[in-house]
């Protein structure tokens, strides 16, 4: 069945192997961005429509729904940093919450059979102070800016869906990676970026810190296994955590990348301004794989490695412009 698809986020990490993967399986998709660059040029998706915008005018999220009769929204746009929602909590909570709540009041009162499927985060747990893997029934317990928009959000939707019998698929995913991430103050775009170019670049924590990196075309297989599910089935509400099941601390991350790009000569700069960062994160998967028949399949050598080389062609790329 050929489904409209609406895609916030189309451009990001997430979104950009998302949208060219909902265009194989032959559906209708329109991507709704707050505004255009010239890495679409580098992109190169050919979504049925893109539409300028910002998902916070709850009137044009009406409209969009109802011109192209969309089916399905995976709502993938947030800010998405860290430090930028300790610099300014009032834009991260306004995007990632009242974002979330004007598409959630729209299928409300426009066509509740709409399924949204929500990008959640492994953040949205806060840091739960146990060393085993977290489960979909822990709390959510968050406390700093960016991870709580992402609880807030999260039991919103859980809300909506209980009240009004919405279909809401969550998924809380680990560290995506992998390539066509443009927020190259991350972590793995950094120190990729700065090893092609020969130079030492800051790590803004103890490099202590582990985290559950899961590749992003994996990931993708997640969602679109959810969109089906919800599809086919009367479930009202599917919620997953999506992860590689290996931790690695920071310093792990960039002794990998150095190591594949023959730059261990390169020392990174350690400043430790990251004091509201969760230590330890591990989800455990087991539920979608269950459900769903979902297994993360990229070791970390391989993702890392292709990471790697989209950035070389990146980073080409900005030379030329």
């Amino acid at each position: 069945m050929k489904l409209n698809i609406l895609v916030t986020g189309g451009f990001g990490l997430l979104g950009k192997p998302l949208v060219h993967k909902l265009i194989s399986l032959k559906h209708n998709v329109i991507i709704l961005e707050k505004k255009s660059t010239d890495r679409e040029k580098f992109l190169e998706l050919k979504p049925k429509k893109i539409i300028s915008g910002d998902f916070l005018n709850k009137n044009l999220v009406g409209k969009i729904l109802k011109k192209f009769k969309i089916n399905v929204i995976f709502h993938l746009g947030a800010v998405t940093q860290v430090l930028e929602s300790l610099r300014d909590p009032y834009t991260t909570h306004n995007v990632n919450v009242m974002g979330t709540i004007n598409f959630l009041e729209n299928i409300r009162k426009i066509n509740p059979n709409i399924v949204f499927i929500y990008s959640s985060s492994d953040k949205a747990y806060g840091e739960l102070n146990k060393r085993n893997f977290y489960k979909e029934t822990d709390c959510l317990k968050s406390d700093y800016p960016y991870d709580v928009s992402k609880s807030a959000s999260d039991l919103i939707c859980q809300s909506f869906s209980k009240t009004y019998s919405l279909r809401i698929g969550i998924i809380r995913c680990g560290n995506i990676y992998g390539p066509g991430d443009f927020n190259i103050k991350r972590l793995i775009p950094e120190v990729i970026l700065s090893s092609i170019q020969n130079k030492k670049f800051i790590i803004r924590s103890n490099g202590k810190s582990t985290r559950d990196y899961v590749y992003v075309k994996d990931v993708v297989l997640a969602y679109t296994s959810l969109m089906k599910k919800l599809i086919k089935s009367k479930d009202k509400l599917k919620i997953y955590n999506v992860s590689s099941k290996f931790n690695y601390s920071v310093i792990q991350i960039v002794n990998l990348i150095l190591k594949e790009m023959n730059c261990l000569h390169l020392k990174p700069i350690i400043r430790n301004n990251s004091r509201q960062e969760i230590n330890f994160q591990r989800l455990n998967y087991s539920k979608i794989s269950r459900e769903l028949n979902w297994f993360p399949k990229t070791r970390i050598n391989k993702g890392i490695s292709e990471t790697i080389n989209w950035y070389k062609k990146y980073y080409k790329f900005l030379k030329k412009k």
